[in-house]
């Protein structure tokens, strides 16, 4: 029987890569926040662009973002893990370095700096999730990547606030808060590389590696392409649902904006904690059950129309927030559990993948649909949902990494205060003698079940 996991927070920043790292985090997400939402809004009011040609180059950045991703993953697979981070962080300082020397008018730099930013914020979850995945392990490591998630949603949505509060001085406030992130993004950088952490997955104890092939995950990867849908619910489905359909006042979509983030932030841990009950391939099933019954509910409560629609569709919003919170939980954790050492950064670059194509093609998917009705949006995404819960349930596969005591980081060196480490002579670490008495064991996950970024 699966224990769970008790929530420390000194143990939880260790586990996440130490108080720098996350410190780094939360620098680069306040910067995110300050920019990305108003990056179209830069190249149209700043640069004095056209929509469509700002819309077609804030798409290749995401493209050529996407087509990067198998680089990354070899590179992970070197051992590199806080380069890595950094780099994905420097990458966009570029961006913004060249946002501020396009001159007004000039769609060729705004392109370029749309690539490097679309290239970095690609490369950015699996460098983080492989980086959290050498420090901690088992449930611990689940527990990590939720902080992560949750810390990063704070510095988005604190970031955006700002933004927004900014957006009274104009075109000079938008230059202001592009340079603002771009030092935001040079800081973080410095501090993820100062962690100093490698992987050295060959050279670890025979007991923490897999030489065999990764496990197949089709079944799981075509699945979070739909699953991917639920993180743009907020942002353009209900908008589009609530304004163009029940007439709806925007305060509605920006209330229910809200209240996605403030859940997010404080629930993702918690109940990613709870659900260590669960096999994460079981936890990834039930995120789909429960968005599908949101989209239901989605479904049920545009049919009241006018009035009493509004209030309604804000209410579930609650329940299909609690299903992405259940799926980012489980989603890169059940990646991180599956790959073997050898090739983790290819796996977590593939899910990286697919999790970008999801999120590329949902708003004109979404939209399309809408265009049909609400049966044809709400119905649809409820079969594919479902459809796609099914397919991650069944899939067969076994655990290929075993997992090694909490706390215990055998295959990585470390400096810095990001990962604690015993060492041996000059600097080496030294044999593992175990958990310690007080730590938390890793878990298995039982066979066939498996042993794990808004």
């Amino acid at each position: 029987m699966a224990t769970t996991t008790k929530i420390r927070p000194r143990a939880l920043v260790r586990a996440s890569g130490g108080p720098r790292y996350a410190v780094a985090l939360a620098v680069d997400a306040l910067g995110t926040g300050l920019l990305r939402p108003f990056l179209l809004l830069y190249g149209v009011t700043v640069l004095r662009l056209s929509a469509p040609a700002t819309g077609i180059a804030m798409t290749g950045g995401v493209v050529v973002g996407l087509v990067c991703m198998p680089a990354v993953g070899r590179w992970l697979d070197r051992g590199a893990r806080s380069t890595v981070v950094a780099a994905s962080m420097l990458v966009r300082v570029v961006g913004v370095a060249l946002l501020l020397a396009a001159p007004s008018g000039h769609v060729g730099l705004f392109t370029a700096a749309a690539l490097f930013l679309g290239i970095g914020n690609q490369a950015w979850p699996a460098a983080h999730a492989a980086l959290v995945a050498t420090v901690a392990h088992g449930r611990e490591r689940d527990a990590a990547l939720a902080a992560g998630r949750a810390l990063r949603n704070a510095g988005l949505g604190v970031g955006a606030l700002l933004a927004t509060a900014c957006l009274a001085g104009g075109t000079t406030a938008l230059r202001t808060l592009a340079a603002v992130t771009g030092l935001a993004y040079l800081t973080a950088a410095a501090l993820a590389r100062s962690v100093h952490l490698h992987a050295h997955p060959v050279a670890g104890p025979a007991e923490d590696r897999a030489d065999g092939p990764a496990p197949r995950t089709g079944a799981l990867l075509a699945a979070n392409v739909v699953y991917v849908f639920c993180l743009n619910v907020p942002e353009v489905a209900l908008p589009l649902v609530l304004v163009t359909q029940l007439h709806a006042s925007p305060v509605w979509p920006a209330a229910v904006f809200v209240a996605n983030t403030v859940l997010v932030v404080t629930l993702q841990v918690p109940v990613t904690v709870a659900l260590s009950r669960l096999s994460r391939r079981t936890a990834l099933a039930l995120a789909g059950v429960v968005l599908a019954a949101s989209y239901l509910g989605f479904l049920a409560a545009v049919s009241l129309g006018h009035g009493w629609g509004a209030p309604a569709v804000a209410a579930v919003s609650v329940v299909c927030t609690l299903g992405e919170i259940v799926y980012a939980g489980s989603a890169t954790a059940l990646v991180t559990a599956l790959a073997p050492t050898p090739v983790l950064g290819r796996a977590l670059a593939r899910f990286q993948l697919s999790t970008g194509f999801g999120l590329a093609v949902s708003p004109a998917a979404i939209t399309t649909l809408a265009a049909h009705g609400s049966a044809a949006l709400w119905g649809t995404l409820t079969a594919a949902t479902l459809a796609s819960a099914a397919a991650v349930a069944t899939e067969k596969e076994q655990e290929t990494r075993p997992e090694p005591p909490s706390g215990h980081v055998s295959t990585a060196t470390a400096s810095g205060e990001g990962v604690r480490q015993r060492r041996g002579r000059r600097g080496r670490p030294a044999p593992s003698r175990g958990p310690r008495p007080q730590g938390t064991p890793a878990r298995r996950e039982p066979a066939p079940q498996e042993t794990p970024a808004r």
